[in-house]
């Protein structure tokens, strides 16, 4: 009897998961705790173990599918070699064997189903993913034949119906029909009449999620960016110095962790930036604990690792962490705690961090902030002469329907003083 293996609880609040990538395919053998699947929830990849040895026999949810916790992912044979003979294996022979008795044959002489099966008439087996794009292309999908396992449908079979369907693929108009106000040559949703198409590339896992929080940090938020130009002389010789101790401890000492700590300093001036806004009972509520995401760039996508309870920690063990998180982010290593509960976000692209970007806020965070290049330039002193200055611009998002402009222009100022007299930040230090 075969084992079916359903999406278990994989963390507090998760319901459903992303498949990214299936380790097997079926009929493969598989032992115990060998990696099985991997499954995206909340941006953190989850590598799911075989919970028993055999063959896989049915793999049901297809890469880029979502599956709901306690969702079928995989049925395994935990006996291949029994009695009953496996899909990918003959029928055993019977020729020296004496003839049967008349009527159903016995189960050991059956033949097996085909590996790739065919679904119950009227069953549709097609991912929410071709449905949509199915219904955006006018096509039927009852009159599609399936050429995945178990006669999935796969995006290939939607190039055209069936044989014998009634409901042809969409045709783009002929570049002489009429255009313009009152004509009907526009074409139907999700056509395309180019014929330079390079590629189709689907988006899902990372990118997917990606998407999702964009448009709904959009939807939900009333953003507005303030931006500051920051002197970050004193800031640059500070870190000069102070690099050459912290990487005699295997630590390379970037600006990044001044900078979290100088977001800490105002935050602590400024609570109601410290924020979550719960839209369900339409309440702000304010942390009393400093965890700081960092937008980190990972091969799939943007990720938001955190550094929790940053205002215990010094620049050195903030410079340690921020680099530790980094690295296991981009290998896809990271635990979702290590990817949630922030409570403000950085994001900084480092020497290519530009003149100025409006980030979007990490919804339900009330505020992130935008790191931008260090760039020497001439300035005038107070004392009227010119000289050079490394200066850099930072741009704060929030959300105007909790915090107005005087609040963001007075967080950047706190900010602002502590990385241009960055000696102060030791006060801030453990």
């Amino acid at each position: 009897m075969v084992f079916e293996f359903r999406l278990p609880d994989i963390g507090e609040g998760v319901a459903e998961g992303e498949v990214v990538q299936w380790f097997v395919k079926e009929g493969d053998p598989i032992a115990e705790d060998a990696p099985l699947v991997s499954v995206l929830t909340d941006k953190a990849n989850v590598e799911i173990s075989s919970p028993k040895k055999g063959v896989i026999a049915k793999i049901h949810a297809q890469v880029g599918e979502k599956v709901k916790v306690g969702g079928m992912l995989v049925t395994i044979d935990p006996d291949p070699g029994g009695t009953a003979p496996s899909a990918k294996s003959p029928a055993p022979a019977t020729s020296a064997a004496p003839a049967p008795p008349k009527g159903p044959p016995p189960p050991s002489a059956t033949p097996p189903p085909p590996a790739s099966g065919t679904p119950a008439a009227g069953r549709v087996v097609a991912s929410p993913y071709l449905r949509r794009l199915a219904n955006e292309r006018g096509i039927d999908l009852s009159k599609v034949t399936g050429s995945g396992p178990g006669g999935r449908i796969t995006e290939a079979d939607l190039g055209a119906p069936a044989a014998g369907s009634s409901t042809p693929p969409p045709k783009a108009p002929s570049s002489s029909a009429p255009s313009g106000p009152g004509t009907s040559g526009a074409l139907p949703p999700g056509a395309d009449a180019s014929t330079d198409v390079a590629e189709r590339i689907p988006i899902r896992g990372l990118r997917r999620v990606i998407a999702e929080h964009m448009i709904e940090a959009t939807h939900r938020t009333a953003p507005f960016t303030y931006v500051e130009e920051v002197d970050a002389s004193e800031l640059v010789i500070l870190r000069d110095k102070m690099a050459k101790h912290v990487e005699k401890q295997g630590t390379r000492l970037s600006y990044l962790p001044f900078i979290v700590k100088g977001v800490v300093a105002g935050l602590k001036a400024h609570p109601r930036m410290n924020a979550t806004m719960d839209d369900v009972r339409n309440e702000l509520v304010v942390r009393s604990a400093y965890h700081i995401g960092i937008a980190t760039a990972a091969p799939d996508g943007l990720i938001v690792p955190v550094v929790h309870h940053a205002e215990q920690k010094s620049l050195t063990e903030i410079a340690r962490e921020i680099h530790d998180l980094a690295d296991r982010g981009r290998q896809g290593k990271l635990t979702r705690a290590e990817l949630t509960g922030s409570t403000f976000t950085i994001t900084s692209l480092g020497a290519l961090g530009g003149v100025l970007a409006t980030p979007i806020l990490n919804y339900p965070e009330v505020g992130i902030l935008g790191v931008h290049k260090i760039t020497r330039r001439p300035v005038y002193r107070a004392d009227g002469s010119i000289g050079p200055a490394d200066l850099m611009n930072l741009s704060v998002t929030l959300d105007h329907r909790i915090l107005d402009g005087i609040e963001g222009a007075q967080f950047l100022a706190t900010v602002k003083a502590y990385l241009e007299d960055p000696h102060q930040l030791f006060a801030e230090m453990r």
